[in-house]
């Protein structure tokens, strides 16, 4: 069987449209699993295969020692979990079972994956004639071999999946999904060379991808050499179990050794990573969230610029109460996130556009004490239409523990200074209710907010009308603590085409007289032609 992965071919839709027609019954909340667990098995099954091939022309060596692939950082595969097992099975009415037997064997032979991989493939719902037909498309493409890494197959795949997935769950799922371009921007804007990264809602690990590959991308000019991985040490938090285990599955299969943490409570209510001081936080954290546990931790610590809502009756549809404990989380979030922040710590996140200007319920309080900490770095209005999930429009927020001059950084002392970037202009609809941010697009934010910072190699910052504007405190005062970037950033400057007032008045006039005569005359037409018709007045 060829393994070619058709780099170039659009195989990610091709495999899409095998595995959509696999759901049958399903919903895309169930069957995102049951793919995103073959591909994973595909994966590891091809880096097992290779490194096999590899020892069996070796002399003295064994290549069913599992040492040897322990030693590679590779994941032993059972005979029996192995792909060509699995498609030499693919016509078999009991392929399910097959498969959920292959799952529980790798779990068996590998520790660190019990418990995380999906064994639901003999459910009745599941088309076994369809399964087949799906191992053999996957069958057909590399994923995990040395040249499919080199390409980074699998991460198109996955991401590829993991957004059409969010396309199908719509509104009432996909909320571990942050659009690719979006992840890519807070990451650029962070450079999370060396440190401890953070994201408290994680999601199926997205933030902590992109950071490994800002960091491998900058290898040569960032200071740590080939050391990329060994300078990072991910940290995570997921509520959600399923979704915990697709973090687990994403880190895996990119070897990076994350410590992610599973509790149905989430983060506020059983902080796993309580002692933790991050110097990078990337997050997309549920928007306007409600009934979070405020009456569980509203004497926590985090709490150091202002009580978040406590919640209380909210009117249903049916004219009944319920009564939620906690009110709008966004405030509870941002404060969770300045606990987490080292003393050089740096804060990247997503929030509703509400946050950056709300006075509800104590969080413009909370915001106002924010400011006047001067922990808020930089602010960015985001265009409309970027999440599958959500129409409501964001906002990235930075914030830092520090604003100090900082010389092995290259950072200028910004003490009393915010950056407000106003792109809702930015991005380019890929469909009609899509945007998506282009490189160039990210590349220009990214660059203005580093020359703001004092980084030599981004150039030397200056404001811009209708796009970016340094503030001081003194004016986010003036405008009552409200961060919302248009209010700071002003309208574009017209270039002057060298008409006088006068000149362009007079001939706007004649226009405008012109198309009111031809409006009588239009009016007269019509006028007639109802008349003719038998619905004159």
């Amino acid at each position: 069987m060829s393994n070619g992965n058709g780099a170039n071919l659009g195989f990610e839709d091709k495999l899409w449209s095998a595995a959509d027609k696999l759901r049958g019954t399903m919903d895309a909340a169930e069957y995102k699993h049951v793919v995103l667990g073959l591909i994973f098995l595909k994966y590891i099954s091809d880096a097992f295969l290779e490194k096999h091939n590899a020892l069996r022309d070796e002399p003295h060596a064994d290549p069913e020692d599992r040492d040897e692939y322990a030693a590679a950082n590779i994941f032993w595969v059972p005979a029996e979990a192995r792909w060509a097992t699995l498609q030499g099975k693919a016509k078999d009415p009991k392929i399910g079972q097959v498969i959920d037997e292959a799952m529980l064997a790798i779990e068996r032979d590998n520790p660190s994956l019990k418990g995380v991989l999906p064994r639901e493939y003999t459910r009745p719902a599941l088309d076994k004639s369809r399964l087949g037909e799906l191992i053999d498309l996957i069958g057909t493409i590399g994923l995990g071999d040395k040249e499919s890494r080199k390409k980074d197959i699998l991460g198109r795949v996955y991401e590829y999946f993991l957004g059409k997935f969010a396309e199908k769950e719509g509104k009432g799922g996909g909320e571990f999904y942050t659009p690719q371009c979006v992840v890519k921007l807070l990451v650029e804007m962070l450079e999370p060379f060396k440190g401890r990264i953070y994201d408290p809602c994680c999601g199926s690990g997205g933030m902590f991808v992109q950071a490994l590959r800002f960091v491998e991308a900058h290898a040569n000019g960032n200071g740590n050499g080939t050391k990329a991985r060994r300078d990072i040490a991910v940290y995570g938090q997921e509520m959600n179990h399923t979704t915990w285990k697709l973090a687990l599955m994403n880190m895996a299969i990119r070897g990076i050794d994350a410590d992610i943490r599973w509790n149905e409570k989430g983060s506020f209510v059983q902080d796993a990573h309580k002692d933790l001081k991050a110097d990078f936080i990337l997050a997309n954290p549920p928007f306007n969230d409600e009934d979070w546990g405020f009456s569980k931790v509203k004497d926590d610590v985090r709490w150091v610029y202002g009580l978040p809502p406590a919640g209380g009756p909210r009117k249903q549809k049916d004219g009944s109460s319920l009564y939620v404990d906690g009110g709008n989380a966004n405030y509870a979030w941002i404060q969770h996130f300045i606990h987490h922040l080292a003393p050089q710590g740096v804060a990247g996140f997503v929030l509703a556009n509400g946050s950056m200007s709300t006075n509800t319920t104590g969080e413009g309080d909370i915001r106002k004490a924010i400011i006047e900490a001067d922990l808020v770095d930089c602010m960015i209005a985001m265009p409309g239409q970027l999440f599958y999930t959500t129409q409501i429009p964001v906002c990235l927020w930075f914030l830092t523990r520090s604003k100090k001059a900082n010389a092995a950084l290259g950072f200028r002392g910004r003490e009393g200074e915010t950056l407000f970037i106003d792109a809702r202009k930015m991005g380019n609809l890929i469909d009609r209710t899509h945007r998506e941010l282009s490189d160039a697009d990210i590349a220009e934010v990214t660059r203005t907010y580093h020359a703001w910072r004092g980084e030599s190699k981004d150039g030397v910052y200056a404001d811009i009308p209708g796009f970016c504007k340094a503030a001081t405190l003194k004016d986010i005062r003036a405008h009552h603590y409200v961060l919302t970037p248009g209010r700071y950033v002003g309208s574009e400057t017209i270039e002057d085409d060298g008409i006088p007032f006068e000149e362009k008045m007079a001939d706007l006039a004649a226009a405008l007289y012109e198309q009111m005569r031809e409006s009588v005359v239009l009016d007269a037409v019509i006028r007639k032609n109802l008349e003719y018709m038998g619905y004159g007045e």
